[in-house]
């Protein structure tokens, strides 16, 4: 019979061991090797079945064990160790408030930082990929600085899918049921012990709630909504029942109580927890952005109007974009949004019109009809970025329609390149290793914090001993490997007596190459079996083999993904090459964090450059696993010779898609044949792969300051966080955010009637000599505008062969006198000639407030038209 109610019988923890309880529930335990050893001392079997999850573990030990265990004084120790490193952890001073002692308050009081996922630990599966990773990397980081970071997101109840396959290779999908009183997770209650309930409203009269499930990670709470709750009917509680599932309408919900609901969440959590109210608000990717309206529709209740309201609200939002492809982003029809707000459903007092003008992609090439949540997300925020430079520049681009008349690289979106938490993703056996060259303590600082000066100490390890470390982890990947090709095998219908091969499958000696991500198209899974007769000599070589290992899901909406995995699964399944080459379902963390160790080179070869970052290349590089990729994402801004390989990109050579895949594939071939599998095997006079052990040396020293996730939320801190900070408290009052929203109408209404009259130059002729310096004259028409109100530039720098200008340089000119008789105002200045070669300069009148952002901010600019006069190029001899 089927039970009519769930719920965990937990055993009472002998008094002394309630300290264990505190650690279970505190997600340290993830990344804190010394935590997470004391649980599996409880009981070694229990910690294996519970797949190392404490909450779990706690759950399944026999009372008889725990008796024991509260008389153990060894144990005992260990615990009190354990908890009072915990508790120094979550309330010592850390990076960030030794600087905000430093520099007087200017640092944010509190970040909050909304994601759709978050990727922590695979105890709590909220997550499907690298946005989720990068989400619970930037948490864990931020625990680890000190930084005052609140993380909201949702709790789905089936999380993500577990992946499958049939007997012919097809992606088949689980979904677990999840209870979120068998997670490490608590319910947020009100004082009065009820649980505290956050409502959104829907229309016809219905309500969408949710409860607030906390999570800790270290010292950073974590705010998960719920809509499964009695309160609500059927289609409400099932807002939450899935990641990335459901149609448009079924999203929309989901995205308006992460963003909405997230804001009332967090008001709610300061309210009872005293934590301060956050400054600073981070959406990461669109999904959330609607956390702005929910912020101007707080100002409206407060008597504020919608266009100071807005301007409040940006300056504190700080939106972050990971989709380098149009197809990444959530769009929804205009009607379905515009059904979901107003006076009949959520946030009454904003305007329904406002709301969609927030979200329209009325710009050229956009479709008008269609609200993008990306687009929403840029306008609401007054700092935007992208995740590696590379990607920061392709983002320019794909959103320059939002700032017409200016070039893509003026576009007001920077780039901070992504990070990975290396506590969470450097392998035990590596950590002790550097714990033995240069400290625990100075180890774990490396990992957490970071600085050069701390990596360098790698240069101190022995040749013989890297390579030991190196042949320890790959030999524990090839135990972990054939465990879960078993585990598959079986599920696929294979019965015991027909696997026997698998004992054989991989080899710890062999040089091995992993690849495990998502499967859309452009990351090109199956890129490897273009030439499967080069591919099967590879991994067959008398010599010189190679063994490969792929993972990787496809969602469950993707066919075309899914025959990918067919594609592949198939050929390793070829009986002549099934012992080198794998494919092992359901990837996630528990897996990544046995594949990244194991493997001697991590493969990435997307199509240049759809890639945004690529984080798995980074969580290889730091257990010493040399990068070979394409150059996209991270690998474009830090690759060198000295520490991995680039793989050739067809750009401009190939014709179509079929013809680009068959050059990159046969360039990727070539490398490893005769660059990657020759320097593997080649052992130098003491028998060891000298030249191979340096590249991971260097990986390790050059490459491992710069990846960490502390490096990327010190960036945040610094380049985004804090200007969001002083942008907040300068713009704060409804008074300043008034004028400058008044400012913006006003020189809006005015612009039409702004132009560049006349321009000329002192010089004259087609050449000029270098260091020569122009004096340029403009006369220009402002309207009703003054010249505080604007800035004239001029624009200079190398022109091309169609007389566009490259690295371009603005230089200010300045006003002289009042307006002439016809209303023109005269600017001058001049112009250095510091530059050879076809030399070029234009002018341009640009809006000018000190409050802006960026001369760009407002997407208004003049430039002279044709017959304006001497707006043209020279060329420097």
């Amino acid at each position: 019979m089927k039970a009519i109610r769930r719920f965990t019988v937990r055993p009472a923890l002998p008094e002394p061991l309630t300290p264990l309880s505190e650690l279970a529930r505190n997600l340290r335990w993830s990344w804190h090797t010394a935590t997470r050893e004391l649980f599996e001392a409880v009981d070694p079997g229990q910690w294996a079945a519970s797949g190392g999850d404490p909450v779990r573990l706690l759950g399944s030990v026999p009372p008889a064990r725990l008796a024991q265990l509260a008389g153990d004084g060894d144990f005992l120790r260990r615990l009190a160790e354990a908890s009072d490193s915990l508790r120094e952890y979550v309330t010592g001073a850390r990076w960030y408030q030794e600087q905000s002692a430093e520099r007087g308050g200017e640092l944010p009081r509190a970040v909050a930082y909304f994601s759709p996922e978050f990727g922590i630990t695979a105890a709590l599966p909220q997550y499907s990929g690298g946005l989720g990773i990068l989400a619970g990397d930037h948490l864990k980081a931020a625990s680890d600085l000190g930084l005052p970071l609140i993380g909201v997101g949702l709790l789905y109840r089936h999380g993500y899918f577990h992946q499958s396959l049939s007997r012919d290779g097809w992606q088949q999908e689980t979904y677990p049921v999840l209870d979120p009183n068998e997670l490490p997770l608590s319910l947020l209650r009100e004082a009065d012990g009820t649980p505290s309930l956050v409502a959104i409203a829907l229309p016809g009269g219905r309500s969408l709630r949710a409860h607030v499930w906390q999570a800790s990670v270290g010292r950073v709470p974590l705010l998960m909504l719920d809509s499964d709750v009695e309160e609500n009917d059927t289609g409400a509680r099932e807002v939450t029942d899935r990641l990335y599932g459901g149609g448009s309408e079924h999203r929309l919900l989901q995205e308006m109580l992460l963003g909405i609901g997230g804001v009332r969440a967090i008001r709610t959590y300061c309210r009872l927890s005293g934590h301060p109210e956050p400054e600073v608000f981070h959406t990461n990717e669109g999904h959330a952005g609607f956390l702005g309206l929910e912020r101007i529709h707080e100002l409206a209740a407060q008597g504020v109007d919608f266009d100071a309201s807005l301007e409040a609200v940006r300056a504190g939002t700080v939106f972050t974009t990971h989709t380098p492809v149009p197809a990444g982003i959530d769009r929804f029809d205009r009607e379905l949004v515009a059904r979901h707000f107003g006076p009949h459903a959520e946030l009454p007092r904003i305007d329904v019109e406002r709301i969609l003008r927030l979200g329209m992609e009325t710009y050229p090439g956009g479709e008008p009809n269609l609200f993008n949540m990306a687009v929403m997300g840029l306008r609401l925020g007054r700092c935007a970025n992208g995740v590696s430079t590379l990607h920061g520049k392709v983002s320019r681009g794909m959103f320059a329609g939002l700032w017409p008349g200016f070039d893509p690289e003026e576009v007001p979106i920077s780039s901070v390149t992504n990070g990975v938490h290396a506590p969470t993703w450097v392998a035990p056996e590596v950590f002790r290793l550097g714990a033995r060259q240069i400290g625990a303590q100075r180890t774990e600082d490396a990992l957490s914090v970071g600085g050069s000066d701390r990596w360098d100490a790698v240069a101190e390890i022995q040749d013989a001993d890297i390579w030991e470390l190196r042949r320890e982890l790959r030999g524990q990947l090839v135990t972990e490997v054939r465990r879960r090709l078993y585990a598959s095998w079986r599920q696929r219908g294979a019965a015991s007596a027909e696997l026997g091969w698998i004992d054989d499958v991989l080899d710890p000696d062999v040089l091995t190459i992993g690849f495990a991500r998502r499967v859309p198209s452009y990351k090109r899974l199956t890129l490897m079996l273009r030439d499967r007769d080069r591919l099967m000599e590879l991994l067959a070589h008398r010599e010189r083999p190679v063994q490969i290992v792929v993972a990787g899901k496809a969602h469950p909406a993707d066919d075309g993904g899914k025959r990918l995995i067919q594609e592949l699964v198939r050929f390793t399944d070829d009986p002549r090459v099934r012992h080198r080459i794998v494919f092992l379902p359901d990837y996630g963390m528990a897996m990544a964090q046995k594949l990244y160790p194991g493997c001697d080179v991590w493969l990435n070869n997307p199509l240049r450059p759809l890639e945004a970052c690529g984080t798995s290349g980074m969580k290889a590089a730091l257990n010493g696993c040399l990068n070979l990729s394409v150059l996209d994402g991270w690998w474009d801004e830090w690759f060198e010779p000295d520490f991995g390989w680039a793989i050739p990109t067809a750009d401009g050579a190939a014709t179509d898609d079929d013809r680009r895949d068959d050059l990159e594939a046969a360039a990727l071939y070539d490398l490893l044949e005769r660059r990657i599998a020759p320097r593997f095997y080649e052992q130098g006079p003491g028998g060891l792969p000298d030249r191979w052990i340096e590249m991971v040396r260097r990986t390790l020293t050059r490459l491992g300051p710069k990846v960490l996730a502390g490096r990327m939320v010190r960036d945040y801190v610094e380049q985004l966080y804090v200007p969001a900070a002083r942008a907040h408290r300068t713009l704060g009052g409804a008074d300043v955010a008034g004028d400058l929203a008044s400012w913006k109408a006003r020189v809006r209404a005015a612009w039409p009637r702004v132009a560049v009259d006349h321009v000329e130059a002192s010089a004259t002729g087609a050449t000029a000599e270098l260091g020569a310096t122009l004096s340029l004259r403009v006369r220009v028409h402002l309207g009703e505008l003054t010249p505080d109100d604007v800035e004239v530039q001029t624009i200079a720098g190398r022109v091309d062969p169609e007389d566009f200008i490259a690295d371009a340089s603005p230089v200010p000119l300045k006003p002289v006198g009042g307006p002439d008789a016809e209303g023109r105002r005269l600017y001058e200045g001049p112009l250095a000639l510091d530059r050879t070669g076809p030399f070029g300069y234009t002018v341009r009148i640009l809006p000018s407030h000190r409050l802006l952002a960026s001369g760009a901010e407002l997407g208004l600019v003049a430039v002279p038209s044709e017959g304006t006069g001497e707006a043209a190029g020279v060329l420097l001899r």
